[in-house]
């Protein structure tokens, strides 16, 4: 009568024990495909060219600008003080006529010998890892720039620019303000992203610190001496010379 059989406490243990590696194996496997969608996530916002903004261009607004040019420097050179004001057509139509820029990767990477910034084995190199000499630098920089574009929003700047990244074109763009501090040029980043992708605020202004507080590019944003101060105010770019 007494005779029910009651379960081994070793047993109940051990179905505990087995349970454990399994659910361990589950939040690892989650762990690890989550990990890997969130990386190729992340690549095809870095790799995803964001389209260029619509700024029209033309010869005359390029002429223009170097009339409004001339102008101040006549006027700084009799003595007086002028401000420089440009809109951004008058801005990206001089980049366009004076910008060497290389027309596609394809034309880069056929003529590797022909490029200062080329290294010993002949490849051609990319933005993030110039070496050289300083001309060599720029000439490396240079050759893998595709498109420049300056938009000026309100009291802000945004460049957009579009590089070359082992064959493959890539978008950059930085917004920010410009002033002169001291005769050098300053810019306050407010906001970036490379591809799709935004870049954190606080990784943006380390590496705008570092870039602009180094001594070799500190010489590169020396403004004139003549200029006194420079900003954007209600989408133009504004230049003060003494």
């Amino acid at each position: 009568m007494n005779g029910t059989a009651t379960p081994a406490r070793g047993s109940r243990t051990d179905d505990t024990g087995a349970r454990k590696p399994s659910t361990l194996s589950m939040v690892f496997r989650i762990v690890r495909w989550t990990t890997y969608a969130a990386a190729a996530v992340t690549l095809l916002m870095v790799f995803h060219a964001v389209p260029p903004p619509v700024i029209p261009t033309s010869p005359q607004a390029a002429a223009r600008m170097e009339q409004k040019v001339e102008a101040v420097q006549q006027a700084v050179a009799g003595g007086q003080s002028a401000t420089l004001r440009l809109d951004q057509t008058e801005l990206n139509s001089y980049l366009v006529s004076h910008l060497d820029i290389s027309p596609s990767p394809a034309a880069v990477s056929s003529t590797p010998q022909s490029a200062p910034a080329a290294g010993s084995d002949g490849a051609t190199a990319d933005v993030p890892t110039p070496t050289g000499t300083n001309a060599e630098q720029v000439e490396q920089v240079r050759s893998s720039v595709r498109d420049v574009k300056v938009e000026l929003l309100d009291d802000r700047v945004r460049a957009y620019v579009v590089f070359d990244f082992h064959g493959k074109e890539m978008t950059l763009q930085l917004e920010g303000r410009l002033s002169a501090a001291n005769g050098y040029l300053r810019f306050e980043p407010v906001g970036g992203q490379i591809g799709s992708l935004p870049i954190p605020q606080s990784t943006l202004e380390t590496a705008l610190q570092k870039m602009m507080n180094s001594p070799e590019n500190r010489e590169k944003l020396k403004l004139p001496a003549e200029i006194a101060d420079l900003r954007i105010e209600n989408g133009e770019l504004l230049a003060t010379y003494r």
